[in-house]
Order: C-alpha cells, then sequence, then structure tokens
C-alpha cells in the first residue's frame, strides 16, 4: 500500500471516531517518523483535572499500555529507545509514581514556563524540540506545543475558543476524539504508531513476548527517572 493511502486509510478511521486532523496525516505521518522524544502534560491529558483536598490524580492502564506500545514502536524505528517526560504545572504524587514505575527519563514538577522545561529536557538529552511529540491540553501548553514537531490536542468540549485558537495558531496537528478521562492517551499512541506503520507488527510482538520485545522491554526498565525541577 502507498504511504499516501496507508495515511489516508488512518485518517478516515481516527476521523471516523471524531478526530480532528489539523495538519493531514502524512505530513503528520513524516514529523512522526523524525520523532525521538514523547513530552505529556498530565492533568487534563492523562485524567480530567478534577482535584479535590486529599485524592490523588488517576490514570488509566489503557494508556499505560498505549505508550509502552508506542514507544516499542520507535525503538524499533529508530533502534533507541525515545526520550520521555512528563511537564506538569502541579505537584502531583501520582504523576512521578507513573513516570517512575513507567521508567519515565524525567518529571518535571511545580512548572510555571513550559517552554522552558522542553527546552532543559532537550538539551539534557541532546534531542532538538522539533524532535518531539507533545500531548497536551491548556494554555500553560501552548509554548512546549509551539517548538514540537507533533501536537496532539486532547479535546475538551467546555474550551472551543482554545481550541480553536490552537488551530489557528498552528499550535495542534490533531485533536482527540476522546477526553481524557476516556482513554485519550491511547489514542494519541495508536494513531501515531498506525502512522509509523507500526502497529500490527508492535502488538504481534508484545503479545508473543518475544525476544525482540524482551531487549526492549529490558531497556526500558533500566531507564532511571529523573525528578528535575522547574528550571
Amino acid at each position: 500500500m502507498a504511504a499516501d493511502s496507508f495515511s489516508a486509510d488512518i485518517e478516515a478511521a481516527f476521523s471516523a471516531l471524531g478526530g480532528v486532523f489539523v495538519t493531514p496525516a502524512a505530513r503528520i505521518a513524516a514529523r512522526a517518523a523524525a520523532c525521538r522524544g514523547l513530552v505529556f502534560d498530565w492533568d487534563g491529558v492523562f485524567n480530567s483535572g478534577t482535584k479535590s483536598e486529599g485524592a490523588p490524580s488517576s490514570f488509566s492502564e489503557a494508556d499505560s499500555m498505549g505508550l509502552n506500545l508506542l514507544r516499542y514502536g520507535m525503538w524499533r524505528t529508530n533502534g533507541r529507545l525515545p526520550v520521555t517526560a512528563v511537564i506538569t504545572g502541579e505537584q502531583n504524587e501520582t504523576a512521578r509514581r507513573f513516570a517512575t514505575r513507567e521508567h519515565f527519563d524525567a518529571i518535571y514538577s511545580g512548572v510555571r514556563n513550559k517552554a522552558a522545561a522542553l527546552e532543559h529536557f532537550c538539551a539534557r538529552h541532546a534531542v532538538a524540540p522539533h524532535e518531539l511529540a507533545v500531548v497536551f491540553d491548556d494554555v500553560n501548553d501552548l509554548g512546549m506545543a509551539g517548538r514540537a514537531g507533533v501536537r496532539v490536542l486532547v479535546r475538551r468540549d467546555a474550551s472551543p475558543l482554545l481550541r480553536d485558537y490552537a488551530i489557528r495558531q498552528g499550535l495542534a496537528d490533531y485533536v482527540t476524539a476522546a477526553r481524557a478521562d476516556a482513554h485519550a492517551v491511547r489514542e494519541a499512541a495508536e494513531l501515531l504508531l498506525g502512522l509509523l506503520r507500526a502497529f500490527e507488527e508492535v502488538v504481534r510482538r508484545r503479545s508473543a513476548w518475544d525476544a525482540e520485545y524482551v531487549r526492549y522491554f529490558e531497556a526500558r526498565q533500566a531507564v532511571e527517572t529523573r525528578v528535575e525541577h522547574a528550571p
């Protein structure tokens, strides 16, 4: 299947869910192929962002599996693990524990200037901002979204003006069909895996737990998560 035809099929499948391709799928696919890292906001991306006194935030195991599959796919494509981080504006114990459990390279907490945190992360790991895919949801994420190569905006129906602003300013390539509390991260992960033409092989090898997947998993488990201070 030709690359443009393949991307068109992926675009049709995710558009049918309600996802919005601001940038054509074939162009996102080309940018994704050049990506060497992943960056995520936390609240409003892994969960709805709802807070209450003494109640921790949450995450979904479906999102966790999607991220693991995506990182494996990028490992197969690039021959190295993608550098991966959470950059969040809050001090969040659940986010820290998730990043550590999943062996992300870093978590930045209490960040006010996320663009500066993104630049710090890039400098530490010798990647350029355009080599990152960023999944985000709100105003304080726009600075880092503007520097990234692939930008996925998580749907929130209560923010139509923000969505339109991000689209008009060229800060989003795709808007998810799913909301944050309905596995938006999984949607983003499967979208990128699909556009990399990696999904079926990744699923086949992961489900078989074959020797190649074990090599990836051992490399992933060897990553020690840095708890970074806001720059």
